[in-house]
């Protein structure tokens, strides 16, 4: 679906800014991907969520600039029984997500 940029919105996922999120903490075992993807999904944001061996979450999220904030915002916190002590964060490649997913 193409919109007005003017309103917030974008015109396709290629246009919007893309992010590596590593959350690190606890963050496993928390329900971190869950409430990730449920964030995800009220803000329009599309990506994939994902635990890492290491004990981290890995997260890719695209969005519009306003939506993204407000996402990777909330990633510094996470679900109530997190806690976060780093966020790192990268611009990445945009991907062709169609949605948001957790991964296995």
């Amino acid at each position: 679906m193409k919109v007005n940029p003017a309103v917030g919105e974008n015109f396709g996922n290629l246009l919007m800014p893309t992010f590596a999120l590593t959350v690190i903490g606890k963050v496993q075992g928390v329900f971190f991907r869950v409430e990730t993807k449920e964030q995800a999904d009220r803000l329009g944001i599309l990506g994939m969520v994902q635990n890492k061996p290491d004990g981290s979450v890995y997260i890719e999220c695209s969005g519009n600039a306003a939506a993204l904030d407000s996402f990777i915002a909330w990633c510094h916190q996470g679900p109530a029984r997190a806690v976060v002590q780093q966020l790192l964060q990268e611009e990445i490649e945009n991907k062709d997500y169609k949605g948001f997913e957790i991964l296995r």
